[in-house]
């Protein structure tokens, strides 16, 4: 039996304010229902709605919200993946100062599948001593940087000393694509040579002038997002400046016909593809169109001859599911891991219960 429920948007009241509200309205309307495992593997659905290269959106219909915030969290924070966690630099004569070097690199987004390797067992202290697996090496040198038209460097020396402007002199951009893979030990036969590496080549590391020199040597380890943010396998989503999030679906339902300059406010009143218009002879009709691209905005509310033809609400139990990936893996294989991460804090949780008493670290 499919749980059909609403959650009414009015001008003041009616909304949800926190995710407990969300809980109790699907639990008011499914009181009479006998929750077990046998009734949620047959009514929850997965509906993949788009995959575009790093960007996914996916719905999760008949389902308790904590179970959502679940996967978001666990995208964010544990989820593993490889990141520069030690930059060793032998030499940098360039303006950008050591430590801000470091960071920087440190949060170049690596491509690399952290299911290939492990975690770290013990602390890194030298960038030429490494036999496991759970280590990525990188070099970056640049000496002696070069500029296109510049004349001989006791010259711009000599200008440097004297004016700070450099107003005749091209500085050189430093970008990630400068970022080569050491194989160590076996690796080199584990691994392709575009299997690792920096996601984007183009991404901006300093800008140097000619003279300055970098000679550094990086390592990459596995962790994960709630000891640091660089190791996020989830990035910014253009269109919700999100990372991994979820939405309730928008339902909108026309209650009186519209037309004319009405509907053309009714139709701005909304985000762009909801309310579309049709020419029916001289009159345009507003019509419902794609309710998912609606935000809730409630703008209607600010026209009294409008708010009351139109009812909108949301589905408390259907979540609209957005993810991007960074780029070490697909959006639907991050997914699937804090699936496994979800089931593995689950068996421990059962085990704790079973040994009655000891404790369980989550």
């Amino acid at each position: 039996m499919k749980i059909k429920m609403k959650l009414m948007l009015s001008e003041r009241d009616g909304i949800a304010k926190n995710y407990n509200d969300v809980d109790s309205i699907f639990e008011n309307n499914t009181k009479n229902i006998n929750w077990n495992a046998k009734y949620f593997e047959k009514e929850f659905t997965i509906k993949i709605v788009n995959i575009d290269g790093l960007n996914m959106e996916f719905d999760l219909i008949n389902i308790n919200s904590s179970f959502v915030n679940a996967f978001r969290r666990i995208l964010i924070a544990e989820v593993p993946m490889m990141a520069i966690e030690k930059v060793f630099i032998f030499n940098n004569t360039s303006f950008i100062q050591d430590e801000v070097l470091a960071h920087r690199l440190g949060l170049i987004p690596l491509k690399a599948d952290f299911r290939r390797f492990s975690f770290r067992k013990s602390e890194i202290c030298n960038p030429t001593n490494i036999i496991d697996h759970s280590r990525i090496r990188f070099a970056l040198v640049i000496i002696e940087a070069k500029v296109r038209n510049a004349v001989d460097f006791e010259c711009i020396r000599s200008m440097y000393y004297e004016s700070f402007l450099f107003s005749n002199i091209r500085l050189v951009q430093l970008y990630s694509e400068k970022i080569k893979w050491i194989p160590i030990g076996d690796q080199i036969t584990k691994f392709r040579i575009d299997e690792i590496g920096p996601v984007h080549d183009d991404i901006l590391i300093a800008k140097l002038r000619p003279g300055h020199d970098i000679d550094l040597k990086m390592l990459a380890v596995k962790g994960i997002g709630k000891d640091h943010a660089k190791f996020q396998p989830v990035g910014k989503y253009l269109k919700l400046k999100a990372t991994a999030s979820y939405r309730l679906l928008p339902q909108i339902k026309l209650k009186q016909t519209v037309k004319n300059e009405e509907a053309q406010k009714l139709k701005a009143s909304f985000s762009p593809g909801v309310i579309e218009l049709h020419k029916i002879k001289d009159d345009l009709i507003a019509k419902v169109g794609n309710t998912r691209n609606d935000l809730c905005s409630r703008n209607i509310y600010r026209y009294e001859n409008l708010k009351d033809y139109v009812e909108v609400s949301r589905v408390p139990n259907h979540f609209i599911f957005t993810i991007e990936s960074v780029g070490a893996l697909p959006p639907n294989i991050l997914f699937l891991e804090a699936i496994k991460i979800l089931q593995n804090k689950c068996k421990r949780i059962i085990q704790d219960i079973e040994n009655k008493g000891s404790t369980c670290f989550l």
